[in-house]
């Protein structure tokens, strides 16, 4: 996960790694583990001990992959996924070995902001196909093999669901 404290960006890895009960964690930051108890959470923010130092965190927005926070006063900007259009083009096929898989599907709810295809076009695999926009955030739909365009499923400013059918690959 990616962070900005105004002007410094850093990285880390977090995961919670034993639930030790009654709001009680053992979490890996890195490489290093921290116990963690959550004191007090609700859609304003959180209270929290982590290695024995209180700490107080207010949400201030959250979109797809971004969180903004103050943090012990400290303005904080969190991204949750900074890998976002990787994990979208994988779940779509684009991750598989396999290429059976005749329909490129929207991973995310979205509006069609653009089409880079038409029907008939030849792609590779990772060429994009469209554009969605997804609470305020644009995410290219990648194809999942090489191949020609059957069809295409959407509009120019139409929705899609997660799971429907972008354009047919073959």
């Amino acid at each position: 996960m990616d962070y900005k404290i105004p002007d410094i960006e850093k990285s880390f890895e977090g995961k919670i790694t034993e639930n030790l009960g009654n709001n009680e964690y053992v979490i890996k930051i890195n490489d290093d583990e921290h116990k963690l108890k959550i004191i007090n959470m609700n859609s304003k923010g959180i209270e929290f001990i982590l290695d024995q130092n209180y700490h107080r965190a207010k949400y201030l927005e959250q979109s797809t992959n971004e969180m903004n926070l103050v943090i012990d006063n400290v303005p904080i900007t969190l991204n949750t996924n900074a890998h976002f259009d990787e994990i979208v083009y994988k779940n779509t096929g684009g991750g598989g070995s396999g290429n059976a898989q005749l329909s490129l599907k929207s991973q995310i709810p979205g509006k069609v902001v653009s089409i880079a295809v038409a029907d008939g076009d030849s792609v590779k695999k990772g060429d994009v196909v469209c554009t969605l926009e997804s609470m305020k955030m644009q995410v290219a739909v990648k194809a999942h093999k090489d191949g020609s365009i059957k069809s295409i499923k959407i509009k120019e400013g139409g929705t899609v669901a997660k799971g429907d059918p972008v354009a047919d690959i073959e």
